[in-house]
């Protein structure tokens, strides 16, 4: 069993279509959206949900009136500015109150209450499932409101759906990424076998491209290139071919811009099932080639 990340330096780039689109053309695989701070993979793989379970990814301070003294030295410690006083409102009375969602849960607040007033609770951070989709099992996830995404999260999907893909002896475990280089993308990349970066041919796309291949050459990641839409820019796209040759790393195709990922995405199917066109043909085509560099 192997596991393809679909990553890219900035969002945008067309690395949900093409993860689309590989669920579609592998036949024994398992996908996971790890994008959870957006996730929208299940638009297009029209998943029926099977489990659901909650995700506390971390914990938030929680004032109790009866203990609490209104000594205020937790007010002077908070950094995130997450407690209130009752001299705040201007009326002088009143509870000291806890902002859930400005608290970080830092747990600086506890260590100084004299009165051990403050306790650290967990809260629901959002939630996991596991569908089923015409194309194979699929793992994604969806985070409640103002809620942020540490990267634990991504890395408990990450083990369900390679779990998953031993127990049913499935091929591939295929993973939509976040975009950027933070901690949810490294959470991503760790331990898979090949990283697959889109690029776009744009000047913020170039540079974001070197960001994230930076990021996977730190822990060994081998990395391929995939240029989205390099018919938008053609000397951009150029600029990319001739970064990834100085860096010996391969560029697996080139897509052209289509309508049909337009049309794709109104009918919520994968753009390799929305007709034939050049686009389609060298998605079919990098996929082919993907399956040869992870064997």
């Amino acid at each position: 069993m192997k596991q393809i990340t679909v990553i890219s330096g900035k969002g945008g780039t067309g690395k949900t279509v093409l993860t689309a689109s590989f669920a579609a053309l592998a036949k024994k695989a398992c996908f996971v959206d790890c994008d959870v701070d957006a996730a929208n993979l299940h638009l297009v793989l029209n998943p029926k949900i099977l489990e659901s379970r909650e995700f506390t990814g971390g914990k938030k301070a929680v004032i109790d009136t009866d203990k609490c003294n209104q000594c205020g030295k937790c007010v002077e410690v908070c950094r995130f500015n997450a407690i209130s006083s009752p001299n705040s409102d201007g009326k002088g009375s009143g509870d000291f109150r806890v902002d859930q969602i400005s608290c970080e849960g830092c747990t600086v607040c506890s260590l100084v209450c004299p009165v051990d007033a403050i306790r650290m609770e967990e809260k629901l951070s959002g939630k996991w499932f596991i569908s089923d989709t015409k194309y194979g099992p699929f793992v994604h996830a969806r985070l409640e409101i103002a809620q942020e995404n540490s990267g634990k999260l991504v890395a408990r999907i990450r083990e369900i759906a390679r779990e998953i893909a031993q127990r049913e002896n499935l091929d591939y475990v295929i993973i939509d990424g976040p975009p950027g280089i933070g901690c949810p993308v490294i959470a991503s990349l760790s331990g898979v076998d090949l990283a697959l970066v889109v690029a776009e041919p744009t000047l913020s796309g170039i540079h974001d491209m070197a960001r994230i291949m930076d990021v996977a050459s730190h822990f060994n990641i081998p990395v391929k290139v995939i240029i989205n839409k390099h018919d938008i820019n053609v000397q951009n796209s150029r600029s990319i071919e001739k970064f990834c040759r100085e860096r010996e790393i391969s560029v697996l195709g080139h897509i052209p811009f289509s309508e049909k990922v337009v049309e794709s995405v109104r009918r919520g199917i994968p753009v390799v099932e929305s007709g034939n066109d050049k686009a389609v043909k060298e998605i079919v085509a990098i996929w082919d080639k993907v399956v040869v560099d992870v064997i």
